[in-house]
């Protein structure tokens, strides 16, 4: 599991944003032909794990986190943005079975005209947790 694994489960869990996306277009890695509108795509930026002479059991880990939206209108697009926000800032503790996970937001990208004339807009999320060894 990962930081994608763990704002993937908090928009699942989001019932404000699933009544407007499908729990199904809430994906991970890319986004298949086809996919009902509005789709949320989620990738990992980079990732950092904090260096200790010796291991332990768990790797204090951050990954960049990034939520792109693809949306049919601008209102669309700029509607889902913010229940991203409000389903993922802030939010701390044990999530998607990870331990000491702390969601921080990192950014939002610009607009962009996504393909077959749809909106995009991502939201960066900077994710930390204990990943285990």
């Amino acid at each position: 599991m990962s930081g994608v694994g763990i704002v993937g489960e908090l928009l699942r869990a989001h019932e404000p944003l699933t009544e407007i996306v499908q729990a199904a277009s809430i994906k991970q890695g890319r986004l298949p032909d086809g996919v009902a509108l509005p789709a949320l795509l989620i990738r990992t930026v980079s990732s950092t794990e904090w260096q200790a002479l010796t291991r332990g059991d768990v790797v204090p880990t951050t990954d960049r986190v990034s939520v792109a939206v693809r949306a049919e209108s601008y209102r669309q697009q700029k509607a889902v943005m913010k229940l991203i926000v409000a389903a993922c800032a802030g939010r701390t503790g044990s999530i998607a079975g990870l331990d000491n996970v702390a969601v921080l937001t990192a950014g939002a990208g610009p607009d962009v005209a996504g393909p077959a004339d749809t909106y995009e807009q991502t939201q960066d999320f900077r994710v930390s947790f204990d990943a285990p060894q």
